[in-house]
This record gives structure tokens, sequence and C-alpha cells, in this order.
């Protein structure tokens, strides 16, 4: 095995195997004694209160401990359902050999990722310049005594790890002033990958502006199987609401077209659970086949949304039936009694990645009887299986309905009523399987992330069973996690809250409290989220980037400091709280803000014409498109207010903000509740047209 160290003029020096342990039997500890883990409430870090490695959390004592005994530290950052990190807890952290030689030389401290995605980004990046973009979880970085990381890996299998802590071991004794090279250039590094410098841009943009990236973006996606080119492949949500906001202005049919083939393609796909509903965390192959089979909160919240916005703009059934299934799934799986939702289910049961979603034919068979031989064809069942080698199949569909009623000569009728019988049986069958782990906190962001998506669906289909859903979460995130003075707590587990929320916890927040406003125009839910706003720029904002830190200025500072601004699987914080300061900005007339907004759109716009990437700034792309030519805004006022305003949102395929009442509670609404009646009126930047009566006349009026 060899290790590459970060250095300065940026080349990676290798060391050599130095000790090797002799091979020995060792003993595992089942867990008689705790180590400081034992008093947490992260279900992640409880899973290692009981290993004979002596983890401590992040915090004081850990640190203090490190640099009095001036020991290396090892952090290993990881999340409740990641398989991988159980994998090597099992192999080497409950191991008493590999205990020993880390109890020894190393203070180690065990971190939650989603409850401290500070720490993991400090730290994955520093793993992503120390070892070449070969990263993921669990996320094992060495680091000074100061917690200056000096490299950082992924897994390692026992023999390899014991390697490695042999390997800094003796570094630490024979060449100190390596690792302090490798840290001073890793620490630089992190920081030089976060640096945005406040510019000057347009005086506008226009959608000709982005059209480049757009064109290189499309030319990225799979053109047979939807996502990204290659894989793993990840959903990815934020990529395809933008490509759906840019049709609405434009009328691209490519970008429409590839939208919709890649949630045709999930929803299809081994990735979607067709039983029981809801999308795992990526699939391993192009074909959207093979899933990593934990399920998170934060993509299926997001993926909720893109398949409603998807629904209201194409009418396509199968983007109904995914969200509603979807929302199924986390109200019967991950709702906590109160009205929140949990994180994440795991990958594993049994000890087995994937073996409470997978079937063999025999069992089918078992479970269906006669009506096996139809559902197999339904969902590519074969005696040899799809994945590994043991006849075992990952649930996916390839063909048409159609093509299959014609075969067995049914009705499309009587073929779909056999499909959700069989469905029913097996989920039935399903539920008395060991069910994967649960992690049960919740967090503030991710709820966010979920009540956005519950009102997208409310706002496409009009049924208020997806609005009370999200109306009881809005009121676990104000009673548990927003205090008196709009300071937001990230997370909840067993009664308790703790941890300052980070920028993206503020962000999804107020995203999810403005959206509630559209869907109820209780002004509570507006101004709540502008309060939220209002502390955010106090606590978060940088004067002299224009950007937002990613930790408040009342939290202790890391070994790095870190600015949010790339998009992923979850839209950057930055990119989110840009588009809250415009949207709130335009509704409450607030020019600060939009004008904050702006600066943030400028800075970032010369690092997306660099990349020419669009998959990694896809939210800054929808900003970018509403900067150029800004949501309608539509205001109702009168008795009638919100069932017009169901029924336009339901029907209206273009950007827009929802305003309205029966109170002159916002400048766009003030002089405008009728004496009598109803009315619509259609603005375009505070300009409004002359009122009309119905749905139908104001949709001509946005044609």
């Amino acid at each position: 095995m060899k290790l590459n160290l970060y250095l300065p003029l940026k080349i990676f020096l290798l060391l050599a195997l130095i000790i090797f342990l002799p091979t020995c039997q060792s003993q595992v500890n089942h867990g008689e004694e705790s180590n400081h883990l034992i008093k947490e409430n992260s279900p992640y870090l409880l899973q290692h209160a009981y290993n004979p490695v002596d983890w401590y959390p992040w915090g004081e004592k850990a640190l203090v401990k490190a640099q009095k005994e001036d020991k290396m530290m090892i952090i290993s950052i990881g999340y409740s359902a990641c398989h991988w990190c159980h994998v090597m807890e099992h192999e080497s952290f409950e191991d008493s050999l590999v205990a020993s030689i880390m109890n020894e030389h190393f203070v180690s401290i065990k971190i939650d990722r989603e409850e401290r995605p500070d720490i993991d980004d400090v730290y994955m990046t520093a793993c992503h310049l120390a070892s070449g973009n070969s990263c993921g979880w669990p996320l094992n970085a060495f680091a000074l005594p100061d917690g200056r990381p000096v490299w950082a890996g992924t897994y390692f299998p026992k023999e390899n790890w014991i390697d490695l802590l042999n390997q800094f071991i003796k570094l630490k004794d024979s060449d100190k002033e390596r690792l302090e090279r490798s840290a001073a250039a890793i620490t630089q590094g992190i920081e030089a990958r976060s640096t945005l410098i406040k510019v000057d841009g347009p005086d506008n943009y226009s959608l000709k502006d982005i059209r480049r990236q757009v064109s290189e973006l499309l030319n990225n996606l799979d053109k047979e199987w939807g996502g990204l080119e290659g894989a793993p492949k990840f959903p990815m949500p934020s990529i395809y609401q933008f490509l759906l906001h840019y049709h609405s202005l434009t009328g691209d049919q490519e970008s429409l077209d590839l939208a919709a083939l890649t949630l045709n393609k999930i929803g299809n796909g081994g990735i979607y659970d067709h039983l029981g509903g809801g999308f795992a965390r990526y699939s391993v192959d192009e074909e959207w086949l093979i899933p990593h089979f934990e399920k998170m909160l934060y993509d299926n919240g997001q993926l909720i949304s893109l398949y409603a916005n998807a629904y209201r703009r194409t009418q396509n059934p199968l983007f109904k039936e995914k969200m509603t299934e979807t929302i199924r799934f986390m109200d019967l799986e991950l709702r906590h009694p109160d009205g929140g939702f949990y994180s994440s289910y795991d990958a594993d049961s049994e000890g087995e990645e994937g073996k409470y979603y997978t079937w063999t034919a025999e069992e089918l068979k078992q479970v269906l009887g006669s009506e096996a031989e139809l559902f197999n064809a339904v969902y590519e069942v074969t005696s040899s299986g799809n994945w590994k080698e043991e006849n075992i199949n990952v649930l996916h569909r390839r063909r048409g309905l159609n093509e299959i009623a014609q075969e067995f000569e049914l009705s499309m009728e009587a073929l779909k009523s056999s499909i959700q019988g069989s469905k029913e049986k097996l989920h039935a069958h399903r539920s008395s399987r060991e069910k994967p782990g649960l992690d049960d906190k919740v967090l503030a962001g991710w709820n966010g992330l979920a009540v956005a998506g519950l009102i997208d669906a409310y706002m496409s289909t009009g049924e208020k069973a997806h609005l009370r859903k999200a109306e009881l979460a809005v009121e676990f995130i104000h009673k548990n996690f927003i205090q008196d003075d709009f300071r937001i707590l990230r997370n909840f587990k067993d009664g308790n809250t703790k941890i300052n929320g980070f920028l993206d916890d503020y962000a999804c927040v107020i995203d999810a409290l403005s959206k509630m406003y559209e869907a109820t125009f209780d002004i509570e839910y507006l101004d709540l989220a502008a309060s939220l706003t209002t502390y955010a720029i106090e606590h978060f904002h940088e004067t002299e980037t224009g950007m937002f830190s990613y930790t408040s200025n009342l939290d202790l500072p890391l070994v790095a400091k870190k600015i949010s601004f790339t998009d992923n699987v979850i839209p950057s914080a930055n990119s989110m709280m840009a588009r809250n300061l415009w949207k709130l900005g335009s509704l409450y007339n607030r020019k600060g803000w939009t004008t904050m907004a702006k600066q943030m759109i400028d800075n970032v716009w010369s690092e997306m014409e660099a990349s020419n990437n669009l998959s990694f700034f896809s939210n800054w792309g929808r900003l970018m498109l509403e900067v150029a030519n800004p949501p309608w805004e539509i205001a109702i006022m009168g008795p009638d207010a919100d069932a017009l305003k169901i029924e336009l949102q339901r029907n209206l395929n273009q950007p827009a903000y929802f305003v309205g009442g029966l109170e002159e509670n916002l400048p766009l609404l003030e002089n405008k509740l009728p004496d009598d009646g109803t009315l619509i009126y259609v603005c375009k930047n505070k300009v409004c047209k002359f009122p009309v009566e119905t749905v139908e006349e104001a949709l001509k009026l946005m044609e």
C-alpha cells in the first residue's frame, strides 16, 4: 500500500511501506465497556460507543487531549446509513489489535457527517487534495494535534489500515517537518478552493449569457439512460429543475426531453423502491439498475419537488405516481410522531446490503403463486437474477405496459389491477423481514427540503393531504429548531436539540416557509422567513466577499475556513440563500436583499464560465434565469383567493411568485383588495396588467 501526502509545489510524496506488523489473531471486543461516545445521541456515534477504540466526539476535550499529549488525531467521519462505514467498523474498529494501536498513538474522533457537515467538508476537501479525488465515506483523516489534516482517505481493509497507522506513527517519530509541510499545504489548499472575491458584474443577465453552459450540460447528459454520463449515477435533482425552468422560458425541447427521460429512467429503475416507494441514494451502474440501497430524506424531499414540477409541465402519470408513492414512503417510514421527518434508512439488514429490497424468482413464486409470471415480466425478474451471483433480483421496469398487456392478452385495467395486487402482497411479505436500521435524528435543513417537496406536490395536484403534512412538519421545525431570537438549531433526537444550525439549515427552512406562504397566503410564514433571513445576514454574511460563511460568527472556527458555493446533490447553501434573497427581496420590495443576491451571482459567474460545467452550478443557473427573466408576480385578492390560487398553481407552467388573501400586507398587495368578488393581478417587476376574474383569463395574460 502507498500513501500520498499533498505537499507544497503540488507534488504528492510517495511513502514506502515502512513497518509491517506480524500476522496475529486478535479478539473482538463485544462492548462490555463504552467509550466517550456513549453520551451522544447521534445513531451513528452510538453505533461506535462500545468499540474498543477510545472514540471521542468532536469537542474541546479531544482537542485539548491531542495537544497536551502531542498525539496525532484520527478524524473518522461517516453516517448511519453508510454501508462501508459498517464494514470498516466491523473489520477494524471492533478489533482489539487495531484499537490498541489507535488508543496508544492517536486521539481518535468520530463524527456524524450529517450532524457536522462543516467538519466533514473541511476533511473531505483535504481528502480530495491528498488522495486525488478517490474519496467517500467512511472518511478517515490523519491530522496534527492542532487539527490540521496531513492526509485523508476512505475505506481501508484491516491489514491496510494497520499499515497506514504504522506509517504515520513512524513519520511522527522520524519526520515531523514533512507532516508539518503537508498540513500547511493542505490547509492552504482548502482555503484556496473556497475563495471568492467580490466582483462587479453586468447590469443584468440575459438568457444568452447562460446558453453556452446549457448546451454543454445537454452534451454531458446520457441520451439513452438519462442523468449525467457514466457511473455511478446520482439523481442530482437541481440539474433537472434547472432544465424545466429553462424550457419554460425558452421552449427548448431538448431540455424538457432530457429531463423527462431522466425521470422516466429513474422512476422505472432499480434505484426506485417499486414496492414501498422512495429512492435510494445512487445507482452504481449507468442504467439506474443496481442502487446503493440507503434511502436519504434529502434525496426524497428534492425528488418529490422534481417529480411534482415535471408532472405539472407534462401531465405524465408516471411522474405523479412516483411523487405520490414517495410521499407515502416518507409519511409511513420517516415521519416522527410530532410531524417532522427522520434522516435515513440504512442500506444493510441482516448484515447484507440490499437484503430487505431484493428477491429471488423462487421467493416471488412462493408469495405470488400463479401471479408471479406476470409480475416477473413487468419487473424483469429472472431465475438467474441481475445482481451478485446468487440469483438475486432488483426490481425494475424496462418494457412498456402496453407490450406486456398484449403478450398476456390482458386489458390495461386488468394488468394494472394484477400488478397492484402483487405489489401489495410482496410489500406485506417484505414487512416481515428484518428492516434496515433507521437513523431517527431529525435535521432542520433536510426537513426544509421535505416541506418544499410536499408544497410542490400540493401546488401540482391541489391535494390537501400534501399541504397538511407540510404544515405538521413546519410546526415541528418551529417548535424544536427555531429559537426566540431566530437562531436555528440543526438536529433533534429524543427530545433534545443541539448544534447551531449551518447556512443550509437557514436556506432550506427559509425556502420552505416562503413556499408555505404561497400555498396558504398566511403572512406569518413569510414574516418568519424574513426574520430568519435577517438573522442569517447578521451572523453568516461576509461584507468583504459578499458571500455567506457556512458557519455562523457564533461558532468556533475550524482549522480552515470554507465558503460553500458549488451545487451538488444538495444545492450549495449560498445558491439557496441567494435565491431566497432574490425572492423575499422581490416580495417585500427590499432592494438591499435583491442587490445582495445579484452580487452573489456576480461573484460566482466567472467560476461558472471557467468551469463550463453547469452541473455544479445548476441552482445558480436557476437564479440567473430569475434575474434575466423575473418570475411572474401573481396577486389574488378576495374571498375566493384560495380556490383560484390552487387552480392557477396547478395549471401554470412558468415560474411565478404567488401573493394574496384578504389583507394588503405586502407592497404588491396595496390597494388591490376589491370591494366585491375576487380579482387576479398578473404582474412583472411590480407592473401589473388589468385585473381579471378567472384563471383562464390570467393564463392568457401570461402566454
